[in-house]
């Protein structure tokens, strides 16, 4: 899956070093839903995960070649409803990952762009943060941020719904 990012200026690709465009913009406009939304602070592992799960939705979600652009707000109701609570986002990233990775042996050329988006799925696999543990509550008692019983949690399960919230507040 080429972007335009990934040519030379003359066209010919004779070796040059090749910008990940497609995913550094993606990566920036979650970054940007996140920041706006004002739900952790942007230092945090848990803004990490949110960060990285966006940018993952944002970037495989992009079945033309071409991020929007100018047209962000479009694609808000998309992004949405990949990143909602009843649906398989960890499935459907892994079979996505697998289609562009196909497409890029094929194609044969770089691929950065696929190279930092594997490297953020592994990152939200492989990471586990520390997060309360919403199951363990009993029926009712409010317990404080800091109290209560807290589990070791895949980073995608806390940074997608953080996402997800994200772009409802934008």
């Amino acid at each position: 899956m080429l972007h335009r990012g990934h040519q030379s200026t003359d066209g010919t690709g004779g070796g040059e070093l090749t910008v990940p465009m497609a995913w550094l913009y993606a990566e920036y406009i979650a970054d940007e839903l996140l920041r706006t939304g004002d739900l952790m602070p942007p230092t945090s592992f848990e803004f990490r995960a949110g960060r990285d799960a966006l940018a993952l939705t944002i970037f495989l979600s992009d079945t033309d070649g071409e991020l929007p652009g100018i047209r962000v707000v479009t694609q808000l109701e998309t992004w949405l409803s990949l990143t909602a609570y009843d649906q398989p986002w960890q499935n459907w990233v892994g079979e996505r990952m697998d289609q562009l990775t196909a497409e890029a042996a094929e194609s044969e050329g770089p691929a950065p762009d696929l190279e930092l988006a594997a490297a953020a799925w592994r990152w939200l696999e492989e990471t586990e943060l520390l997060a309360p543990d919403l199951n363990a509550v009993p029926g009712g008692a409010p317990v404080g941020e800091d109290e209560g019983p807290k589990v070791w949690t895949p980073a995608w399960q806390l940074g997608l719904p953080l996402g997800h919230l994200a772009i409802h507040l934008f």
